[in-house]
């Protein structure tokens, strides 16, 4: 959130608070605020969080009984919260490891712990500058601006706007620590389908599938500044394709290779971005591809749309269409991904210079406060933000 009158960053600390493109002066940040998306943790959780996924929007709890089915499947129990927690301790021994004494407080969106007492907790302690870490990559309404709207909602909510400054790392979808693990895993997913199909050609039989999370195309087209001119996917699709190539560059062997969308919801009459996951599988059995390996590039850890959209929707497409299908980890709390979420946050720390941070693609290193009309929500228009230029 800005005033719009002095082009200033509210809640920023005063590094932050001009709104530079990157903050290249050390910040004496008090705590690190985990924020992430939050989940269920039982079958009577399931209506209310998926009340307060879709608040505002009127949805009856009728049709969110539709999408309940997947959590219910798991017992009602999203996987989210308790790799949240591993994610916090393991961040949390990275910082000892490296004698950083930085508290790691952590904050949800939609379920306990809520992001507005996680705020209090901080305060009540005494912290003053927090530096969130959102566990989302890329930049986009849902995988960013709403963070940094929920993070202001929640400020003003608990009353401490004028008691906390909070300034956010930047979109982290390019940093080795992000991508690294990635590169890993199709390296390896490649090896279990040679392993598993022995004979087959790779190159010509075999494909990989990046997967992530679809999204309204209007809203895709918003993300992003839009004076950099990222086109018709705007800097979500952008982002994703330039990540998915130093992935294939790295250890694709040359296999061809798609980005695919997953987890749409919304009317039919609203266009999101295609092609869906299970569509492009039956093409490529009608095509004569025998396998391939699906990367879950598009998120950060094994929750729900993980576990339900590809490892049994789409898993199972495959088995039915005869094409072996082998799914790769999500960075979760491998040791590189950690390590780089800390040197994410030493980078505003220490305010390490633009040209000295690390980037794997072109497109970075992304901005550490957010440019004016960054990932507007086409439905819902502009809300105060934090670590962004308003609107």
């Amino acid at each position: 959130m800005s005033d719009q009158a002095t082009g200033r960053v509210l809640a920023a600390t005063e590094a932050a608070a001009g709104g530079p493109e990157h903050v290249e002066v050390p910040v004496d940040y008090d705590a690190i605020l985990l924020a992430s998306f939050g989940g269920p943790e039982g079958q009577d959780d399931v209506i209310p969080f998926l009340r307060n996924v879709t608040r505002g929007r009127g949805i009856p709890d009728e049709r969110l009984e539709e999408v309940a089915h997947h959590y219910r499947a798991f017992g009602g129990v999203s996987p989210i919260n308790d790799q949240n927690r591993e994610l916090k301790a393991a961040i949390e021994a990275e910082l000892e490891r490296r004698g950083i004494d930085l508290p790691v407080l952590w904050g949800n969106r939609n379920w306990d712990p809520y992001l507005r007492d996680t705020l209090r907790e901080a305060a009540d302690a005494g912290h003053r500058k927090l530096l969130a870490i959102a566990t989302s990559a890329y930049s986009s309404y849902s995988s960013c601006r709403q963070y940094r709207e929920d993070i202001a909602l929640a400020l003003d909510e608990t009353g401490l706007a004028g008691t906390l400054e909070v300034d956010k790392v930047r979109q982290f979808f390019d940093h080795p620590g992000f991508v690294e693990p990635f590169i890993e895993g199709v390296r390896d997913g490649i090896a279990q389908l040679e392993e598993a199909l022995p004979g087959i050609d790779v190159a010509t039989e075999a494909h990989v599938l990046f997967a992530t999370h679809s999204i309204p195309t209007e809203d895709a087209r918003r993300s992003g500044p839009t004076e950099r001119g990222f086109g018709e996917g705007g800097a979500y699709a952008a982002q994703h394709l330039a990540v998915a190539e130093v992935v294939m560059a790295e250890s694709g062997r040359g296999l061809p290779w798609d980005l695919v969308y997953q987890s749409r919801s919304g009317p039919p009459s609203q266009p999101w971005l295609e092609p869906d996951i299970n569509d492009r599988i039956e093409e490529l059995a009608e095509a004569g591809v025998r396998a391939v390996v699906i990367v879950p590039l598009g998120f950060v850890s094994d929750h729900m749309e993980v576990k339900w959209d590809l490892d049994t929707e789409a898993l199972e497409t495959a088995g039915e269409h005869g094409v072996l299908a082998v799914r790769v980890p999500t960075p979760g709390v491998h040791a590189r991904y950690v390590s780089g979420l800390v040197d994410l946050v030493l980078e505003r720390r220490d305010g390490v210079p633009a040209a000295e941070r690390p980037a794997l693609t072109a497109l970075g290193p992304w901005y550490d406060v957010c440019r004016p009309g960054c990932c507007e929500n086409v439905r819902l228009g502009f809300k105060p933000a934090i670590s962004g230029l308003a609107p």
